[in-house]
C-alpha cells in the first residue's frame, strides 16, 4: 500500500516549502499526496499561484493519512488561521509523521506538541507568539529540519532538509532513494 501524505495548505502558502517533499513521495516513492485546505476551497500561494483542494481540513482524521505536513504562511500568525488542534493532536497520538514548517510551527505551538520534544521554527521569537507555547526549553537555535521522534519542524528556509526528515520518517528502508534526496542537499542544510 502506497504512503499516504496529507498536505495542509491555506492561504498565502509559502509556495517553496512543499515541493521538496511533494515531488519525490509522488514521483520517487509512488505515494499518495493529498492537499487539503479550508473548506476544501482554492488558496492562492505568497507567490500568486491558486492551489485546487483535493479535499477539506475539517474532514480530515488521521486514518486518512500516515503522514501529515503542514505549510507555512503568513495566515499562521493571524486570526484566520483555521484550528487544527484537534487534527494534529490526534494524528500525533495515533503515531503519524507529522511536521510543520515555517510558520506552521505555530499550529504546533498552540497544539503543545512542541512542549516536550526538540523541535524550531524561523526563530524562537516565532514561537512565542503562540500564546499555549511551553516548549522554549526544547527549542533548536538551527538552520536545518529537527526531527523527534515522529515529529518534524523546521524554518522556512529549509526546505530541503524538512523534507529529507520527512522523507525519511516514512520510508526508512530506502537507503538508496534517500541517499539521492540527500545528495541534494548543502552542508548549509545541516549545519
Amino acid at each position: 500500500m502506497p504512503v499516504r501524505l496529507a498536505v495542509i495548505l491555506v492561504d498565502r502558502f509559502a509556495d517553496w516549502e512543499h515541493g521538496f517533499l511533494t515531488a519525490p513521495v509522488r514521483d520517487f516513492f509512488q505515494g499518495e499526496v493529498r492537499f487539503q485546505t479550508p473548506g476544501g476551497r482554492t488558496v492562492t500561494s505568497e507567490g500568486g499561484m491558486r492551489a485546487l483542494a483535493d479535499g477539506a481540513i475539517e474532514t480530515l482524521t488521521p486514518s486518512d493519512f500516515d503522514a501529515l505536513a503542514v505549510i507555512g504562511s503568513s495566515a499562521w500568525f493571524g486570526g484566520d488561521a483555521p484550528d487544527i488542534t484537534a487534527l494534529v493532536q490526534a494524528a500525533d497520538r495515533a503515531g503519524r509523521v507529522v511536521g510543520f514548517i515555517c510558520g506552521a510551527t505555530l499550529a504546533a505551538a498552540r497544539a503543545g506538541l512542541l512542549d516536550a520534544r526538540a523541535h524550531t521554527s524561523n526563530d524562537a521569537a516565532t514561537l512565542s507568539k503562540a500564546a499555549a507555547y511551553r516548549g522554549a526549553a526544547h527549542y533548536c537555535d538551527v538552520r536545518r529540519a529537527v526531527r523527534d521522534g515522529n515529529l518534524i519542524s523546521a524554518p522556512g528556509f529549509a526546505p530541503r532538509s524538512f523534507a529529507y526528515e520527512m522523507v525519511a520518517a516514512l520510508y526508512p528502508a530506502e537507503s538508496t532513494n534517500l541517499g539521492y534526496l540527500k545528495a541534494e542537499l548543502t552542508a548549509e542544510d545541516f549545519a
